[in-house]
């Protein structure tokens, strides 16, 4: 796992080419087996693949995300409000995990914020991606997970960027 995270990273380029049926479906299982809040399970997830709803999603931010009309797959994931008060950080973790199947997979990935974020249409950026997909009020909209293969190449990490003055033992 360690090497995992030293090596993803957010991608904003990708290749022209569709991610196949049985990746997809192992980043979306790997979504749904992440811990959760008392087991609740509020996350529910939107897959998008159409270039219209695609090009439509770059501008859910301010400034827009131009990779977002770029990226071949985009999964807008949720969180039932009626359904946990945790929601936010079960659908934290379902895109982290995500990420890291992505990474594994061989595809590139990157999270676009849209909780608590401004669209670039005077709005929301809950609001607008919520319009756009028809998404009922009660879900709670955090995250938009681009995917694909990667068309940019970055330097991994290094546990040299590992800062041990962050961590405390015992005491702050």
């Amino acid at each position: 796992m360690l090497q995992t995270l030293l090596t993803r990273r957010s991608c904003r380029k990708f290749e022209e080419r569709p991610v196949e049926a049985e990746k997809k479906e192992k980043l979306l299982q790997a979504a749904q087996l992440g811990p959760t809040g008392k087991n609740l399970r509020p996350w529910e997830f939107i897959v998008i693949e159409d270039p219209n709803t695609l090009k439509k999603l770059g501008d859910c931010r301010n400034p827009n995300q131009p990779f977002l009309p770029q990226t071949p797959l985009a999964i807008v994931v949720l969180g039932d409000t009626r359904k946990s008060d945790t929601w936010i950080e079960d659908g934290s973790i379902a895109s982290v995990v995500m990420q890291l199947e992505a990474e594994k997979l061989g595809l590139g990935s990157c999270w676009v914020q849209i909780r608590a974020r401004e669209s670039n249409q005077g709005m929301g950026s809950e609001e607008f991606v919520r319009g756009l997909l028809g998404i009922p009020e009660y879900m709670g909209v955090l995250s938009i997970i681009a995917v694909g293969y990667p068309g940019e190449t970055k330097p991994a990490h290094t546990l040299d960027e590992v800062d041990q003055g962050k961590i405390h033992w015992e005491k702050y």
